[in-house]
């Protein structure tokens, strides 16, 4: 399957929202907002608030288009301060690991588009745009999924094993299966460390 990557932004909004609508809200009515600081507020203004921030540069993600236009998934990253809920919070600030400069918060797909890529597009898409916008240090919570099965609603962050595939390494092990992974990422001038 063909896929293009393009950034969440005012542009791309209405593609973007096709594909929370065709997923109920995405977990019933997250909206992707779970993750920002708005992520306590419920009901339908979730779809406003998470507008508002696009509209204004401060909601970020790489959205995955298919063959016909339509996004079928998304990798969302965005700075500590964009992005300031993750999981495991508590076992994370025992022992806070360096401060990232990005943060890869929730990766989405399509139920009827998963195992075909969309992840592992939307992930790229998410580091060449980090990339773009100057790289650093980039970090997420993940669980591990080698040897498990593991149910598809738990795995909204992506899998460890998939961010082992782009260089992250493992850091610290916060709950059975979630581990945080990071990578430094080169600015698109210096290419990716």
């Amino acid at each position: 399957m063909a896929h293009t990557v393009r950034p969440l932004d005012a542009s791309t909004w209405a593609a973007f929202a096709e594909l929370v609508e065709r997923n109920n809200g995405i977990f019933g009515g997250c909206w992707c907002l779970g993750f920002h600081p708005e992520r306590g507020r419920r009901g339908p203004e979730r779809r406003t608030i998470k507008e508002e921030r696009v509209r204004t540069g401060g909601a970020h993600a790489a959205l995955v288009f298919d063959g016909d236009g339509l996004v079928q998934g998304w990798c969302q990253y965005g700075s500590p301060e964009e992005l300031p809920g993750i999981k495991h919070r508590r076992a994370y600030d025992k022992d806070s690991p360096p401060r990232p400069d990005w943060r890869i918060t929730c990766v989405f797909v399509d139920k009827k588009h998963r195992g075909h890529g969309v992840a592992r597009a939307a992930l790229a898409g998410a580091l060449d745009l980090i990339a773009q916008a100057g790289g650093g240090l980039v970090e997420a919570v993940s669980e591990v999924t080698d040897g498990r099965d593991a149910p598809g609603r738990f795995l909204f962050t992506g899998t460890v094993e998939l961010f082992e595939d782009f260089g992250f390494a493992r850091g610290r092990q916060l709950g059975t299966h979630a581990w945080i992974v990071s990578r430094l990422v080169g600015s698109e001038r210096g290419g990716n460390a």
